[in-house]
């Protein structure tokens, strides 16, 4: 790994002022990428005091998640193809300050539906920090390596999400799940800051062009009809798709199901955590050993090990906390190889586009959550099985992609350029 990346083009400016070193791009894409799993799991373990709170139906509560999460998702379709055209610094900065805006917002609702108006804002706006944060990778490294760095930024993430439940737990029961929604608007300020003070612009070549609707069709219709993007896609967001159900759903399960406290079921987060920390530095690893198709082969043992584990004890009367917390993290260190993996080769292919890559990419993933989120919204019977027989499914299906897909169109081709 080189000890600095590869800096931006702009002309006339020195390349000692224009570059980070790679320590901290990787810091900055451990604070980009883990504004997600801040703005998920932190707030959990406040979810079930924040639906009474409102006196709001559970299928509302899971609106502050969906909701958000589909404008996370469909954001994005705007910031990457402007970040294409601007640059990833200006999108980051806006995005970041309407963030920590929104988390303002957030904090003073006083009704369950400004709530979620503010949550949806709030989601649009993390689009540009996880959106660029992907692109970044690919403005800087070619993509077997920039897999390699992504899973060093995502075991930042996996500390970020190690700390989000706990920290949310503690909050809640101390001041209550206000406190815990304002944690969220003094991340994102801290993350402006970051970026402000420590960012240097990483597009190769700004496209003016990036966003006329004509040759924003085109790039779609190239990155679309690339198998590459998705085998690789799909094993992101079907991988994602395992963990949102564990996200949507664990706060009723392991509170009002198995009884555990607020403060027990924020450490049974911080385990699931570093399991998927845990994955993320065994696919380093691996990835040096094996390279890319490999890895993600091995990881799907994995994740069909914890995924059929967990489904299937439930239905022979082993219920308890650890027979279901257990498989789980098993399932989370493959979902620790498969994310870096997924995400990486998804924009791999399109060097000149990445920014438009990285949103369809996070569109996909967005789109399959929120239908598992008003899935469990409709299916949650006050037992452990939407839960347990979700993550089994979601097992089955990340597992086939990964043996059957992945060997067949995984290798990362870079399609000819096409002439706007």
């Amino acid at each position: 790994m080189p000890q600095s990346p590869p800096q931006s083009a702009h002309p006339g400016q020195p390349a000692s002022e224009n570059s980070m070193t790679a320590g901290t791009v990787v810091f900055l894409l451990s604070l980009l990428l883990g504004i997600q799993p801040v703005t998920t799991d932190l707030y959990l373990p406040a979810l079930p005091a924040l639906t009474s709170g409102f006196g709001a139906k559970l299928s509302q509560a899971q609106l502050t998640l969906t909701g958000m999460l589909l404008a996370f998702g469909c954001s994005q379709m705007v910031w990457g193809p402007l970040s294409d055209r601007i640059g990833r610094r200006p999108v980051l900065l806006a995005g970041l300050g309407l963030y920590a805006v929104a988390g303002v917002g957030a904090l003073l609702a006083g009704s369950m539906d400004w709530l979620i108006l503010w949550r949806v804002l709030q989601g649009a706006a993390m689009g540009a920090a996880v959106m660029a944060g992907r692109a970044i990778v690919r403005d800087l490294y070619a993509p077997e390596q920039g897999a390699r760095i992504l899973s060093k930024a995502l075991s930042g993430l996996g500390v970020i999400a190690a700390l989000s439940a706990p920290v949310g737990s503690w909050l809640a029961s101390a001041w209550g799940w206000r406190a815990a929604l304002g944690a969220l608007a003094v991340f994102g300020a801290f993350a402006l800051v970051a970026v402000a003070w420590r960012f240097v612009e990483t597009v190769p070549r700004l496209n003016p062009q990036a966003t006329q609707p004509a040759v924003l069709l085109r790039t779609w219709g190239r990155v679309l009809s690339h198998p590459t993007f998705w085998t690789y896609g799909l094993l992101a967001t079907v991988s994602y798709a395992g963990l949102f159900t564990f996200l949507g759903s664990s706060s009723f399960v392991f509170m009002d199901v198995l009884g555990i406290s607020r403060v027990n079921y924020g450490w049974t987060m911080f385990a699931m955590a570093i399991s998927y920390l845990g994955g993320t530095f065994l696919c380093r690893r691996l990835l040096v050993r094996m390279g890319v198709q490999r890895t993600v082969r091995m990881a799907g043992f994995i994740t069909l090990g914890g995924g059929g584990l967990m489904a299937l004890l439930p239905h022979f009367g082993i219920i308890h906390p650890l027979t279901v917390l257990l498989p789980y993290c098993i399932f989370m260190v493959g979902h620790g190889i498969h994310q870096p993996c997924g995400q990486s080769g998804a924009v791999g292919p399109f060097p000149d586009a990445a920014g438009a890559a990285s949103a369809l990419s996070g569109l996909m993933m967005m789109l399959v959550a929120f239908g598992v989120g008003s899935w469990l919204g409709w299916r949650m019977d006050g037992s452990v099985f939407p839960l347990t027989n979700g993550i089994g499914f979601w097992a089955v299906a990340i597992t086939t992609v990964a043996w059957v897909l992945v060997p067949r169109f995984g290798s990362p081709r870079t399609p000819p350029k096409r002439v706007a």
